[in-house]
């Protein structure tokens, strides 16, 4: 009796275990394009850190602003002194749910439509977003991509009249992770 009762313990939690299918990674990338007809202004941040839980289809992720990266030294300086203040507001971050998670199937290869839902904060200040992306599966691995806009007034990041014609009002921000479970 002994025996089937430890067997059973055993078998609930590796049910409890596995049924909370967590993924994760700390190499995601975010990029940008926030230039206009006058300059381009594009930069990538590939130390982004994400997790989202295939079972109640929780979703985060974090990055430092300072890890953005342009083609011209210069640029960079402006957008974490200037522009993102990135000494006073060094991180931005993603809490939400993934509101169709019941209709991606995480163990089977193919491309899924998936819609992301929650709070986006960057420089201080937090705005309820809803984002359209795609959920890749392929051999076991799970790959997630999105696009969306961020207006700069929504989050109180100000350009100055000198290079207003340099820099779009909107930014087109693009969002590529690939998984590894928990």
């Amino acid at each position: 009796m002994k025996k089937i009762f430890i067997a059973l313990a055993g078998l609930c939690c590796f049910y409890f275990v596995h049924a909370q299918k967590k993924y994760y990674t700390k190499t995601g990338t975010v990029s940008f394009e926030a230039g206009t007809s006058v300059e381009d202004v594009n930069a990538i941040n590939k130390s982004v850190t994400s997790i989202f839980d295939a079972s109640s289809g929780q979703y985060e992720f974090a990055l430092l602003i300072n890890g953005f990266e342009f083609r011209r030294a210069l640029m960079q300086q402006h957008f974490n002194e200037d522009y993102m203040e990135s000494d006073k507001y060094p991180k931005a971050f993603f809490k939400g749910v993934i509101v169709n998670i019941s209709s991606i199937n995480f163990s089977k290869d193919g491309s899924y439509p998936g819609t992301v839902k929650g709070t986006l904060t960057i420089h201080n200040v937090s705005k309820e977003i809803e984002v359209p992306g795609t959920f890749i599966i392929h051999g076991g691995n799970i790959s997630a991509k999105a696009q969306f806009n961020v207006a700069l007034a929504d989050y109180n990041i100000s350009v100055p009249g000198l290079v207003k014609d340099k820099i779009s009002k909107i930014v087109k921000v693009f969002v590529d992770c690939s998984y590894t479970m928990l």
